[in-house]
């Protein structure tokens, strides 16, 4: 698995000036775009934006989780990309993410939540794609059951599903 770790304070700014080395590596996508993310971020592929498709987003590593969550019954599978390493992928530098919804519902995620062991963009529910219906295809799963300050009606709300653009704001 794939974990970008940065050294220091200095480091992360080199990795950041370096925007070139991840601009090579975030291609045009070439299927549907699940994922749009904008805003306080250096690497495009897009005009002014990163634009994701599925196979894009595996690229940058997948995770996989199990955990119940509210919403559904028993333990879930829910495999996907870390929201710290998809930030990584941007260079993302603001202090929040506005997270919007296939039907324009909005949360707000700071950046205290884009830990390496935090949530997840999930694209896989069971080892399945997941539908519009199924609360697809994309969906931000924190890890509930292995953190118990994750299972908060605050997190809960951070928790939206249908997801397809990302603001990061200053």
């Amino acid at each position: 698995m794939f974990q970008i770790r940065f050294a220091s304070i200095a480091t992360l700014s080199a990795a950041c000036v370096a925007a070139p080395l991840w601009a090579a590596d975030l291609a045009t996508p070439t299927g549907e775009v699940l994922l749009t993310v904008s805003g306080a971020i250096s690497v495009t592929n897009g005009g002014e934006t990163a634009r994701f498709d599925r196979a894009m987003l595996e690229q940058l590593g997948a995770v996989t989780i199990e955990t119940e969550t509210i919403w559904t019954e028993g333990e879930q599978t829910f495999t996907g990309v870390p929201l710290s390493r998809l930030m990584d992928a941007v260079a993302g530098t603001g202090d929040s993410l506005n997270a919007t919804a296939i039907n324009d519902y909005t949360v707000a995620i700071p950046r205290e939540d884009w830990v390496d062991d935090g949530p997840i963009v999930a694209y896989l529910n069971n080892g399945e794609p997941m539908s519009v219906r199924g609360k697809g295809p994309l969906w931000i799963v924190y890890p509930y059951d292995t953190h118990p300050e994750y299972q908060s009606e605050v997190i809960y709300s951070r928790s939206i599903w249908q997801l397809d653009r990302i603001v990061v704001e200053n």
